[in-house]
This record gives C-alpha cells, sequence and structure tokens, in this order.
C-alpha cells in the first residue's frame, strides 16, 4: 500500500469522526450540519481542509467557559435599568417609539448592553479623517490607551500608530494592544520589540502556534475598539492599514464607517476591552480601577448601546439587534455591507418588510475581496428583488462599512457584517444608537453613497452571465460553512 493510499484512509477516518462530532456533539442548524456532511462525504479531501480551518466547533463550550464567567460578573450592574425599562422610569426614552423601547430592553435582558443616555457622537464615513482624530486622542492621552483591532498591517500606516503609542508609553502612558491572531499573524516577528521595551503590553487573540499558520479561522476577535482615557471610544469597521486609508491600488477608495463616543458608553466599550484583554492573556490581567472607569460629567446626549456577540454568548445578539431593527421600522430601512449572507430569519425580515411598503435598501460592493463569500451574497440578495427590496453594488472604490440606519431614529456602527460568520463565528461590537441626528447622518451618506453606485435590478439581476450564474451556485452550496 502506496503512502498516498494510506493518507487517503487517514483523511477518510477523520471525516468519518469529524462528522459524528458535527451531527452528536456539535449544536449546528442543520442546513450546516447536512453541508458539512455532503462536503466531508462527497469532496472528502476538501472537506478534512476546510474543517481544519473552518470547524472545530466542539471545544466551544469549554474554551470560553471562563470568558462567560467573568461577562456574568457584569449582571448585576444592569439589574435596575431591567427593571426602571419595565416600568418605563427611564425619562431619556420618552421620545423613543414603543418598538424601540422594546428593542432597548430585548439588548439589556439578552446581552447586558446597558442603555447610556449622555453620549457625544461624531459619524466617520471616511478612514483620513477618523485616523486623524484618533492619532489626535492618543497624542492627547494622559493616563492609558486601550487598543483592540482585528488586523495590523507592516505599512506606513501601521508603523506610524506603533511608533505614536511607543512615544506615548515612553511618556509613562498605560498602552495596551489587544491583536487577533489570525488578522495579525503576518506582522514580523519583532514588530513590537521597542514598542514593549518603552512600557507598552501587547495581547494576541488566539495566536498561531507556528508562524504565519493559524487553524483556527472560527472564533476570531473581529473587534475594533480604541478607548482612551476612559472618556473616549471608537467603534466601527476600520482596521490598522493603509488600505482603510484608500491608499491600495486594488480597492481604490475606502468607504467604511465608524463612530467616536465620549459619554458613559465609553466605559461599556472599556468594560468589553477588560473581558477580552483578560481572557487573551493569563499573566496582564486587568484590575477593575477607578482611573479606568471615570466619572463621566456630562448629563445629556445620545443614546447608545454597546452590544457584543459572539461564540461566548448563547444566542446572536447582534443578529437579533439587526432583526428588531428591522422589525421597528416603519418607513426606511437602509443597510450597507461587504457581506451578505444573512440566513433565513434575517432574509425573511427584510423581505416581510418590503413587501409591507417600507423603503428597504441594501448596499454591497461591486468587486470579491472573498470570492466564495461575494457571489453566494448575491445569490441572496437577488431572492429579495422581487419582494421589493432595493438593492445596489457601490462603484467608488471598496464597501466595508457595516451599518443599518432605520427611520431616521436608530443605527447601527460597527464591525458586524451581515453573515453567519458575524452572527456566531466570531467577536464582534457593535454600537447601537437612538439618535436623529446620528441616524440622519448615515441615511444621508448611504444616499450621497447611491450616485457612486449601480442599482442591481431584477431585470439587471436576470440578465447576469452563465458564469456568474455557476459562480452563485458553487458558492451557495458552501455558504453555510463561510
Amino acid at each position: 500500500m502506496s503512502i498516498t493510499d494510506l493518507i487517503l484512509i487517514a483523511i477518510l477516518i477523520s471525516d468519518l469522526l469529524f462528522a459524528i462530532t458535527i451531527v452528536f456533539f456539535e449544536r449546528k442548524n442543520p442546513a450546516a450540519v447536512w453541508a458539512w456532511l455532503l462536503v466531508l462525504f462527497f469532496l472528502p479531501v476538501i472537506g478534512f481542509v476546510l474543517y481544519v480551518f473552518l470547524g472545530q466547533n466542539y471545544r466551544k463550550k469549554k474554551m470560553f467557559r471562563m470568558k462567560q464567567d467573568a461577562d456574568t460578573a457584569f449582571m448585576g450592574l444592569v439589574e435596575l435599568q431591567k427593571s426602571e425599562l419595565k416600568a418605563s422610569e427611564i425619562p431619556a426614552t420618552e421620545h423613543l417609539s414603543a418598538a424601540f423601547r422594546r428593542m432597548v430592553l430585548m439588548l439589556v435582558e439578552d446581552n447586558s448592553s446597558m442603555l447610556t443616555t449622555n453620549n457625544q457622537i461624531k459619524v466617520y464615513t471616511d478612514g483620513k479623517e477618523k485616523f486623524s482624530d484618533l492619532f489626535a486622542a492618543i497624542k492627547a492621552a494622559h493616563d492609558h490607551i486601550h487598543l483592540e483591532y482585528y488586523i495590523w498591517r507592516n505599512d506606513a500606516l501601521s508603523r506610524e500608530m506603533r511608533e505614536s503609542l511607543t512615544e506615548r508609553a515612553r511618556a509613562g502612558v498605560d498602552v495596551k494592544l489587544l491583536c487577533d491572531g489570525l488578522g495579525c499573524a503576518r506582522l514580523p516577528k519583532h514588530f513590537f520589540d521597542d514598542f514593549k521595551r518603552a512600557g507598552g503590553q501587547v495581547a494576541f487573540f488566539f495566536p498561531s502556534l507556528v508562524r504565519f499558520v493559524n487553524l483556527r479561522s472560527n472564533f476570531r476577535n473581529h473587534r475594533k475598539i480604541a478607548v482612551i482615557d476612559g472618556e473616549t471610544s471608537f467603534v466601527g469597521g476600520f482596521n490598522i492599514g493603509e488600505e482603510y486609508l484608500g491608499k491600495v491600488r486594488k480597492w481604490g477608495y475606502w468607504r467604511d464607517a465608524a463612530v467616536r463616543i465620549a459619554g458613559t458608553a465609553v466605559l461599556l466599550c472599556q468594560l468589553r476591552f477588560f473581558f477580552d484583554w483578560n481572557y487573551a492573556t493569563k499573566e496582564l490581567q486587568l484590575d477593575f480601577e477607578h482611573r479606568y472607569f471615570p466619572d463621566i460629567s456630562t448629563s445629556a446626549g445620545a443614546l447608545v448601546q454597546i452590544v457584543s456577540g459572539g461564540p461566548d454568548t448563547y444566542w446572536n445578539p447582534i443578529k437579533e439587534s439587526y432583526l428588531k431593527m428591522i422589525s421597528s421600522a416603519t418607513d426606511t430601512i437602509y443597510i450597507q455591507t461587504p457581506y451578505f449572507i444573512p440566513g433565513d430569519s434575517v432574509r425573511d425580515a427584510l423581505r416581510i418588510a418590503a413587501l409591507s411598503g417600507l423603503d428597504v435598501r441594501i448596499m454591497i460592493p461591486n468587486r470579491p475581496d472573498h470570492p466564495f463569500v461575494y457571489w453566494a451574497g448575491l445569490s441572496f440578495l437577488g431572492q429579495l428583488l422581487d419582494s421589493g427590496v432595493r438593492a445596489y453594488t457601490y462603484d467608488n472604490g471598496f464597501l466595508h462599512a457595516k451599518t443599518i440606519v432605520v427611520d431616521e431614529a436608530a443605527a447601527s456602527v460597527g464591525s458586524a457584517n451581515w453573515d453567519l460568520r458575524s452572527f456566531g463565528l466570531n467577536f464582534e461590537t457593535n454600537a447601537i444608537i437612538y439618535d436623529t441626528t446620528v441616524a440622519r447622518c448615515l441615511k444621508e451618506a448611504f444616499l450621497k453613497d447611491l450616485n457612486c453606485s449601480t442599482e442591481l435590478t431584477p431585470e439587471r439581476y436576470a440578465d447576469r452571465s452563465l458564469t456568474i450564474k455557476l459562480k452563485e451556485s458553487i458558492s451557495r452550496l458552501f455558504s453555510a460553512l463561510l
């Protein structure tokens, strides 16, 4: 028997064990179960590779038990607000519709996402302005800087960011960076050495055991959060890299979204960083000192909930917030996302909203950065056109924003895409903002983007080429695995 035969037999045995694990030990959606079984048995070699990189959910409960316990410590802080919301005793929510007040309560109950009522918000749709303000905030920091980003590139922007943080660390500022082990896997080994010598600290979320090889594609920390002195935070879709400034020719102009927050919601972003940092590192645990959670003096402003989801949450708070926003709308629903694999419940909610006469519009990029995801998403988007959903492809570079704005009343900005990975496999954080000014700003940005977008009409979609139809059909088969 040849070595090739032995390898094939080993793969077949492994596929059988994977199948048993999927059926009996994991709690996957039945559609995902069948998708995995079909790939494992009919494409055994490809199925083996895909499961090694994209499966491995069987240890999730054990892996995140400690993380859940840490999050549970926060539960006692939200009980009072639950009772106040149920009794309608929070004056700041009086201007919200009954549907949005119920959404606030749902997120407090489901995700311990406390409502904060005194936030000043600045919206970013362009990387140059966002990074200019982030650098300014870092330069002005006097106590601590906490950054949590999925990707750091090895380029001019990343090096400038590193040097700025190194200077602050040398000045005695407490600087901590939480990077994802996969998103930052290509950084040079000694990229942060000078920063660490200056007193800065770096932790990696699920780091690679072997350099440049990370077999755990699931359970990635996809969040993008910056907290400066416990007084200012940035939340959104921008990572640390020059493409986010529109300086990479392949992508051209980079259209993204983020917000800067000043107010009590900053403390919730800080809490999110604490939980993630303390889970990722065992030697550099953060204590809940008052300097990290300073008193906030402002008393009025936008209503904000910081909503986080991931494999450590039993439900899917991110997806549920999207669903609740869709069902709470009475006029308009505008969505921007680079990836659109929403699952049946979200797709049905959008279809029902459009059939009910609401103006439902979805914008995606006109080019793929992840081809399978793009073509699968295009097929799901095409299914919604006949119900009255209007779809657009953004033509002015690459669209990376992850937003929904509803009725000029509420909006979500954050790291979570409209796909199954963001709904359950990755750690994500969004800011839900109940504020007319912010919602109107994001709506106007969407309408402005229509000037450089092409509408995907039912006629145009039906006229797509046979090649595109083939790509969609094949990609759709793998959608439950993406």
